[in-house]
């Protein structure tokens, strides 16, 4: 049976008040002298605070994402959400979380740091995971089990069967990153929010919105989760000039879509070369904006690489990918370059 939030939540979150700025007790757009909040009056519009709750921003993109503002929670990048789930869930040395294994890093780098149980379930061959399995890994003491698909670094959707039956089948909470969802042709879970009160789906502006630079993560759950993670956040997590940037990219939004079509049929143009190289073993499927490569020299083909200042990234010490690298798709120019320099790699 599934936990209640306030089972799922440590208790002293539970009980805590959060701590109210003052543009949190006031928010209107009336007034024109503001002298609550000890700001310099000079340097307009950069010495105002910006808005705690990200109001106009998440309206907007609730239009695109179909989803209420209410279960929209904004971050400094993804981190933020994935280091937040930890502190409002996750007692220290108590309480613990399952992974994929392969996965993104810093599911497990944000369990250290708050002190909490990692354990990890082995993809199998095909870069893809039992629900079965991580159930059985998970005990009384686990709160939360993260999956990504598209998945980093293996580039593969996850089976959506399989993503199913493990937030039916767990009392917790089930994180679900979807950073790399736009490239892919499986639809979002967002759309399940509403079937899945125990599943929260994580995106980011940093990949297909071209935004990296700013740092904004998303974070969609119930209303009541989202209001836990606001709950213990910074006051001011995201900037004005985030939000700013931000608000500009959703009405760019026809072009973005233009952007992870031209990067979609690159990656296929630029697999298809890859798979003509000496060096190159084998292309692993993806559904991301990169694509993993087991090639003859993991290690020698990467620093042969830099010194021709072209930077991929290697992967030889990740669990299942020895001797692989990943490589994101870049503009045709970089592409080019990228093969023309392993062509000249020395067998």
């Amino acid at each position: 049976m599934l936990k209640t939030l306030q089972e799922l939540t440590r208790p002293n979150i539970w009980r805590l008040k959060p701590y109210s700025s003052a543009r949190d007790e006031y928010n209107g757009a009336a007034a024109s002298v503001f002298l609550d909040a000890n700001e310099n009056p000079y340097n307009l519009p950069h010495n105002r605070y910006p808005d705690p709750m990200q109001r106009d921003l998440k309206k907007a993109l609730s239009k695109i994402k179909k989803v209420n503002p209410e279960n929209i929670f904004l971050g400094n990048g993804s981190d933020e959400a994935i280091d937040l789930v930890f502190r409002a869930f996750c007692e220290p040395r108590v309480d613990n979380v399952v992974a994929i294994d392969p996965t993104y890093g810093m599911y497990q780098v944000c369990a250290e740091i708050n002190d909490v149980e990692y354990r990890k379930v082995l993809l199998d061959e095909n870069f893809q995971f039992s629900a079965d399995r991580l159930l059985e890994a998970a005990d009384g003491h686990t709160k939360l089990i993260f999956i990504c698909s598209p998945n980093n670094p293996t580039g593969n959707d996850l089976l959506r069967g399989e993503i199913e039956k493990l937030v039916r089948g767990f009392d917790g909470l089930v994180i679900l990153d979807e950073a790399y969802n736009d490239f892919s042709e499986a639809p979002s879970f967002l759309e399940e929010l509403g079937r899945y009160p125990n599943l929260i789906v994580l995106q980011t502006f940093s990949k297909a919105w071209g935004c990296a630079a700013i740092r904004l993560g998303m974070a969609f759950a119930s209303a009541e989760i989202i209001g836990i993670l606001s709950k213990i956040k910074y006051p001011y997590n995201v900037n004005e000039l985030t939000q700013k940037q931000a608000l500009e990219m959703l009405h760019r939004y026809y072009e973005i879509e233009r952007w992870i079509k031209t990067l979609k049929e690159a990656r296929e143009e630029l697999e298809a070369e890859f798979m003509q190289l000496p060096c190159c073993v084998r292309i692993f499927p993806s559904d991301a904006n990169f694509f993993l490569a087991r090639v003859t020299d993991a290690v020698a083909i990467y620093n042969f690489l830099v010194g021709k200042g072209i930077i991929v990234r290697n992967r030889n010490s990740v669990s299942l990918c020895g001797n692989c690298l990943r490589v994101t798709v870049g503009t045709r120019v970089e592409n080019e370059k990228l093969i023309e320099a392993l062509k000249s790699f020395p067998q």
